[in-house]
């Protein structure tokens, strides 16, 4: 059974399932900020991945990206695999505007989270659930709709 590393859990919020990922929401204001997270476990990197787990890793980031793009209108997209503090693999997907507080620099490190407030936090699932209906498998029982 797939197990979704603690630091995840607590930084973010579930969206939904694709086939092989959750998609997750960072739980800062600041950023649309998404990640995928392979339900594979003991998986750090892409290429430890099984190469159609890698195929689909692509498709569904790719996915992702267009929508993010589109439904937030952004100057660029920064995707990236880090794992030098959660050693888990997944894929950030920051959607970034030449007026966020951070450009043309990475965001890491630089302001402390501000969480979504209660209303910000349904719009953005709303929106991100609704564009991806078609890809998306929502949380079954419920508890992570909305946090």
């Amino acid at each position: 059974m797939f197990e979704l590393n603690p630091v995840l859990g607590r930084d973010s919020i579930l969206v939904g399932h694709f086939s092989l990922c959750q998609l997750r929401i960072i739980n800062d204001a600041q950023f649309p900020w998404f990640i995928l997270v392979p339900q594979r476990n003991d998986i750090g990197e892409i290429y430890q991945l099984v190469e159609e787990d890698r195929q689909q890793l692509l498709l569904e980031s790719c996915v992702l990206a267009e929508v993010l793009h589109d439904a937030f209108s952004a100057t660029k997209l920064n995707i990236a695999a880090l794992g030098n503090q959660v050693p888990q693999l997944h894929v950030h997907h920051i959607v970034r505007y030449k007026t966020d507080p951070c450009w043309p620099d990475p965001i890491w490190g630089k302001f402390k989270a501000v969480p979504y407030t209660e209303e910000k936090l349904a719009e953005i699932l709303q929106k991100v659930r609704s564009l991806l209906s078609d890809e998306l498998t929502l949380p079954s029982d419920g508890a992570e709709l909305y946090y």
